[in-house]
């Protein structure tokens, strides 16, 4: 049986995937076989994320008994094949083919193009050298970081802003990410008018429109914080009050994948910084990157453990794995910054020598979580994050961890939690659909999949059943309360795959559709929207960015691929107040044994220094 066959009885390949295959083999037919079934999964590659599709590791993207090819003598016909361009360098852009072969992974041409680009305009960032007397400003950094001699990464990463123009700032929840970018751009300013320079330009924006507010929030404190400390107040005043999508501060063309602002018409800020990198997909990171100005400084922000993002590629891991640990200054900049760090641990070796890709560009913050007191949830998510299963389901059995709960084998929510369907009626009484919004993050219902009794599409259908009296499978209706999910970027709309809004009459009775934004919320008319569905319940990617005071974490009966411990992480952590988690010791276990790993060859192409830079 032919390889492409034996897919196809699989069930493993989409619509599209067979398309492209039998596209291939009606403009030559004489095609070989392996050649169209690897064309058919690189593009099943993307469907799942990954930028390209490794011959010599099909399990990684197909979970099926299927014969596989030999992997050099398929990497041979591939070479071969008139639909796979061969680039003769990793900077070069690839011949005109649907397909593109390179350091053994078969791409979709465009999607290495993309990585090729994002490549080549990170290290194009980062090789700005920066300007201005850091001397100079350090009295306001010792007011800002009391404690930055004793080791504090916090100011670690804001000395670094100093010297780097691409700059890295990891850690996970409450490490203050948000703080520390507040406090780093009143120095990047405060250096700015001393040297009599114009007030800097500053753009923050985060991958959806809920990250996006809550990092406008965080800075807002941490402004506030600021203020308290006599920080000057007209270094404060000069900081960003709001902070877009990346889609709105692009600038989207309405129905197209383009932006008003790219490499030809670049964004005019003098720094960029974006909250939640881990869900910055490769096709829009590549964009971002073009669109930063000569000179810029682009500041990403973000957690490593948590799930990369839904579209392909899994860029910040890959930036990071190209960064280092980013624990230590090198020699170069422990002496620039001595200033403001006294003495510190550095590298022995300079950060801009060859091969060293972009080292010296990150700082991980270690301290601190974001939950409130009330919830003791780190030493759980540092066992989830380390994959350690034995710890992580002692803390959750033990009870010893204030507002964590532990459903074991409970696998109906509904059941478990009767309460659910109270708090979701609730939100029919509200007459502000900005109230109605708050009241609706109190409480949310996640889970790992889709699809099934414990996928998100499954409990969508009883909720809505329960609240509007239809019956189960009957089509989605409108009806006063009910939450919507958008599903796919609407630039027509300004609305984008992930936000989440609420149907609510308006004071005239006319049923519509309200969506955070700018200033306040925004209506439409249901039968207007993009495509969507409810959001009772939630799918964990689909809650990336988020927060709610309480989460309801279920986790299907059985093991499924899509589990990992980056899941299990993130579900976790979008619990501010209290956290349930809802399923079997065997499928938690199964599921920290596994990593949400991405096909990817980004971190390779950033570890190549190109000519001239």
């Amino acid at each position: 049986m032919s390889l492409l066959r034996a897919l196809q009885q699989a069930g493993v390949l989409r619509t599209l995937d067979d398309a492209l295959a039998n596209t291939l083999c009606r403009l030559d037919p004489s095609t070989p076989d392996d050649v169209l079934a690897a064309a058919a999964l690189a593009s099943l590659a993307v469907a799942h994320g990954h930028a390209g599709f490794d011959p010599a590791s099909p399990a990684l993207l197909v979970d099926a008994e299927i014969a596989w090819p030999q992997a050099d003598a398929w990497l041979q016909q591939l070479a071969a094949s008139r639909f796979v361009a061969t680039p003769a360098s990793p900077v070069e852009e690839a011949d005109a083919a649907p397909l593109a072969l390179e350091n053994g992974l078969l791409y979709l041409r465009r999607y290495r193009e993309y990585e090729r680009r994002l490549a080549l305009q990170l290290q194009r960032i980062a090789a700005h050298p920066m300007q201005g007397d850091i001397a100079a400003i350090a009295p306001l950094f010792a007011a800002l970081f009391p404690e930055a001699r004793d080791g504090d990464h916090q100011a670690r990463a804001a000395a670094l802003s100093l010297r780097r123009a691409l700059l890295l700032v990891t850690g996970g929840p409450g490490t203050g990410k948000t703080t520390t970018i507040a406090r780093l751009l009143v120095l990047r300013i405060a250096q700015a008018l001393q040297a009599g320079n114009v007030p800097l330009r500053i753009a923050l924006a985060a991958p959806t429109g809920r990250a996006a507010d809550r990092m406008a929030e965080s800075l807002r404190r941490a402004t506030a914080q600021m203020a308290a400390q006599g920080i000057d107040p007209q270094l404060l005043a000069a900081l960003p009050a709001q902070a877009s999508t990346l889609h709105r501060l692009l600038g989207t063309v309405p129905d197209t994948p383009r932006f008003r602002h790219h490499a030809d018409n670049p964004l005019p800020f003098d720094v960029v910084v974006v909250d939640e990198a881990s869900m910055v997909d490769l096709p829009l990171m590549c964009k971002l990157s073009e669109a930063v100005a000569d000179g810029a400084q682009l500041v990403l922000l973000g957690d490593p453990d948590q799930l990369p993002s839904v579209e392909a590629g899994d860029v910040l891991a890959a930036i990071l794995a190209a960064a280092g640990a980013g624990d230590a200054l090198s020699a170069d900049d422990a002496d620039a910054l001595h200033p403001l760090l006294g003495s510190m641990p550095f590298e022995s070796r300079p950060v801009d020598a060859d091969a060293d890709g972009l080292r010296g560009h990150r700082v991980h913050l270690q301290r601190g979580w974001r939950q409130d007191e009330a919830l003791q949830l780190a030493p759980l998510a540092e066992a989830v994050r380390n994959g350690d299963a034995r710890e992580a389901l002692a803390l959750l059995r033990s009870g010893r961890l204030a507002n964590v709960h532990f459903h074991e084998h409970a696998d109906d929510p509904l059941q478990a939690r009767p309460d659910l369907l109270g708090h979701f009626r609730t939100l029919a009484s509200h007459a502000d659909p900005a109230d109605a919004l708050r009241q609706a993050n109190r409480l949310r219902l996640l889970t790992a999949l889709r699809e099934g009794a414990q996928g998100a599409r499954g409990l969508n259908a009883r909720i809505e059943a329960a609240l509007s009296g239809r019956r189960i499978g009957s089509p989605p209706a409108w009806f006063p309360g009910r939450l919507l999910l958008v599903t796919e970027n609407s630039y027509r709309h300004g609305l984008f795959n992930g936000d989440v809004g609420i149907c609510l009459a308006d004071e005239a009775g006319t049923p519509l559709a309200w969506f955070p934004g700018e200033g306040g919320v925004r209506a439409f008319h249901p039968a207007a929207l993009p495509a969507h569905e409810s959001a009772f319940a939630m799918t964990v990617h689909k809650a990336q960015g988020s927060e709610f005071d309480e989460v309801w974490l279920q986790l299907p009966r059985v093991d499924s691929r899509v589990l990992s411990r980056e899941l299990v992480y993130t579900g976790m952590t979008r619990a501010r107040s209290a956290l349930h988690v809802a399923g079997s010791a065997e499928v938690i276990a199964a599921a920290l044994g596994r990593h949400a790993g991405r096909v990817s060859g980004l971190g390779w192409r950033l570890g190549i220094k190109p000519q001239g830079l």
